[in-house]
C-alpha cells in the first residue's frame, strides 16, 4: 500500500475549507485577526497547492513573532515544471498538511524565477533561481528550526520537517500531525503486511488497530478463516512482537506467513498453527473498521492509520478525537448536525483528498 494521491484535483476540492470548516480558527494573514475563514484566493496557482500563502516573508516574520509560530517558507518555482506541479497537487494538497502550514505555522510563498523582493529573499537565503521547490522552516529571526527540505516531494519530508521544527521551537506536536508523519514515513520507508486468523475479526481488527507502529487494517477471509491483514512499520514494530500480540491476546489463533522469515518466527509462536499463506486474502468490506463504520466518526476523511486507531478507540468505548485534526473535528460536528444529509462512508480508505472533496460535495448542499 502506497500513496494514492492523483496528481489531478480539482477546483472544487480546495474549497474544502471554504465550505465545511468555516467554525475553525484559521491562521490570520497580515492584516486581519482571528477567527479567520479560509477562502482560496481566486488567483492561487496550482504549484502551491491548497495552502493560503503570505507573499512577503517580512510581513510573515512579523505575523510568526506575534503569534509566536514558526515560518514556512517555500521557495518555489511559479509557474513550474511537472516536479513543481506535482508537489503542489499532492503534498501541498493534503488536508492535514494543508491544515498544519495555516494553524500551526506562518506560510510564506517566495518565487524563485522573479525579481524584485522575492529575488532579495532568495540571495539572502542563497538559494538557486528556477529551482524545484526547497521548503525552510525558520524563527522569526530567520533561524533554522529543521533542515532545508530540498529533493523529498513527499508528505513524509514535509510532515517530518513539521513536528521537527515546532518541537525545536518548544511547541507541542499535536497528535495528528504526529500519526501523519509516523505513518507517511512509514509507506515511504516501506512497510510490511502480515496476516493473522481468528474467532472475530472485528475485535482482532481493534486490538491489531491499537498498535503503535500498525499503518492500515483490513478484515476479510483467508481459508474459510476470518482474518486480519495488519500493514506495519517493521522498524517500529517487528513481526516479532506483533506476532506476540497476537497470540497474547487471541487476536490471532493462526498465523498466516509469507515468507521464510515470518515462517520461522510464527512457527515458534503459534505452533502448528504457523501456515504459509497460500493465496491473497478476500477483503470484506461490509465487515472493515466495523465499530467505526458504526460511529458518527464514519463519515469523516481519514488517513488510513487515523482511520486504524479511531476504529480501536471507538471499540474500547473511547472517543478518537484527540486523533483528528481541528478541521476533521469541525466536519464530525457538521455530521452530527446534519446525520441525514447523505455523507459517504469514508472510514480511511483510497485518496484523503479524494475523501475530503467527497464531504465537501455533501456540505455545499446543506443550508447556510
Amino acid at each position: 500500500m502506497h500513496d494514492r494521491m492523483h496528481l489531478i484535483i480539482t477546483g472544487g476540492l480546495l474549497a474544502v475549507a471554504a465550505v465545511i470548516f468555516t467554525a475553525v480558527t484559521l491562521m490570520p494573514t497580515a492584516d486581519s485577526n482571528p477567527p479567520n475563514v479560509a477562502r482560496p484566493r481566486a488567483d492561487q496557482p496550482a504549484e502551491l497547492g491548497g495552502v493560503r500563502w503570505g507573499r512577503d516573508l517580512n510581513a510573515g516574520l512579523a505575523e510568526a513573532r506575534r503569534l509566536d509560530r514558526p515560518a514556512l517558507v517555500l521557495f518555489d518555482e511559479v509557474p513550474g515544471c511537472s516536479t513543481v506541479l506535482a508537489f503542489g497537487k499532492t503534498v501541498l494538497a493534503h488536508p492535514l498538511i494543508v491544515e498544519a502550514a495555516e494553524t500551526l505555522f506562518v506560510p510564506v510563498a517566495i518565487y524563485n524565477n522573479i525579481d524584485g523582493k522575492d529575488r532579495e529573499v532568495l540571495r539572502a537565503f542563497d538559494e538557486p533561481t528556477w529551482n524545484n521547490p526547497v521548503v525552510r522552516i525558520i524563527d522569526p529571526d530567520r533561524a533554522p528550526l529543521a533542515p532545508r527540505l530540498d529533493g523529498d516531494y513527499t508528505v513524509a519530508g514535509l510532515a517530518s520537517n513539521m513536528t521537527t521544527a515546532l518541537d525545536k521551537a518548544g511547541h507541542k506536536t499535536p497528535p495528528w500531525l504526529a500519526l501523519l508523519a509516523e505513518e507517511q514515513r512509514a509507506e515511504r520507508d516501506g512497510t510490511e503486511t502480515a496476516t493473522f486468523g481468528m474467532y472475530c475479526f472485528w475485535s482482532g481488527e481493534a486490538g491489531f488497530g491499537a498498535l503503535d507502529g500498525v499503518v492500515a487494517t483490513q478484515t476479510g477471509f483467508l481459508d474459510g478463516r476470518e482474518v486480519v491483514q495488519v500493514e506495519y512499520d517493521p522498524r517500529t514494530l517487528p513481526y516479532t512482537r506483533l506476532a506476540a500480540f497476537a497470540r497474547e491476546s487471541r487476536t490471532g489463533e493462526v498465523a498466516f506467513t509469507t515468507n521464510e522469515q515470518q515462517q520461522s518466527v510464527a512457527k515458534r509462536i503459534f505452533g502448528d498453527n504457523a501456515l504459509a499463506a497460500k493465496d491473497r486474502i478476500r477483503p470484506s468490506e461490509s465487515d472493515d473498521k466495523y465499530n467505526l463504520a458504526h460511529s458518527s466518526w464514519a463519515a469523516v476523511p481519514m488517513t488510513e492509520a487515523q482511520a486504524s486507531r479511531a476504529n480501536a478507540r471507538v471499540a474500547a468505548g473511547k472517543s478518537p478525537a484527540d486523533l483528528l485534526s481541528p478541521r476533521q473535528r469541525a466536519l464530525h460536528d457538521l455530521i452530527k448536525q446534519h446525520p441525514d444529509a447523505g455523507w459517504p462512508t469514508q472510514l480511511g480508505r483510497g485518496d484523503v483528498i479524494d475523501a475530503f472533496a467527497r464531504a465537501e460535495a455533501v456540505a455545499a448542499k446543506l443550508p447556510r
